[in-house]
């Protein structure tokens, strides 16, 4: 149940990124939840959009390098030790965590989690069978 996350590399100038979301809400697209990396002269941006192919099209045309990543996400409760359980579980099988982010829309006491897992395919079992709710793209826009 991957989630389709889109990466875009930028130019670290003022108002780059305002210009990104601006680009996106211009389009009518949603953005559902967004990392800012900072890498000194250049950044990448990580979110999941409603409609990612059309983002993906529309930030190339506006000059963007967009790289489209399969990703995780995940609902867990939200509580001290809820992520730390999860992380636990990943590590007790080998399954390297190369970055998350979280975020909330609504979640109903929930903490919605965004992973870029190695190998994504073991992970998403694992999770399953630990009965981890695993969240798919779509439901990620009724949130």
């Amino acid at each position: 149940m991957a989630v389709k996350q889109i990466s875009v590399f930028y130019e670290n100038t003022p108002g780059r990124l305002a210009h990104f979301t601006r680009v996106l809400g211009d389009n009518n697209l949603d953005l559902i939840s967004l990392s800012v990396v900072d890498g000194g002269p250049m950044g990448i941006m990580r979110g999941i959009v409603v409609d990612y192919e059309r983002a993906m099209d529309v930030l190339a045309r506006n000059g963007y390098v967009v790289k489209l990543t399969e990703v995780l996400a995940i609902s867990v409760a939200d509580r001290p030790g809820g992520m730390a359980d999860v992380l636990k579980l990943l590590a007790e099988h080998n399954i390297a965590v190369e970055y998350l982010y979280s975020f909330v829309r609504n979640a109903g006491g929930q903490s919605l989690i965004i992973f870029r897992v190695n190998p994504l395919d073991q992970a998403e079992k694992v999770l399953a069978e630990a009965g981890i709710g695993l969240v798919s793209h779509e439901e990620l826009y009724t949130l």
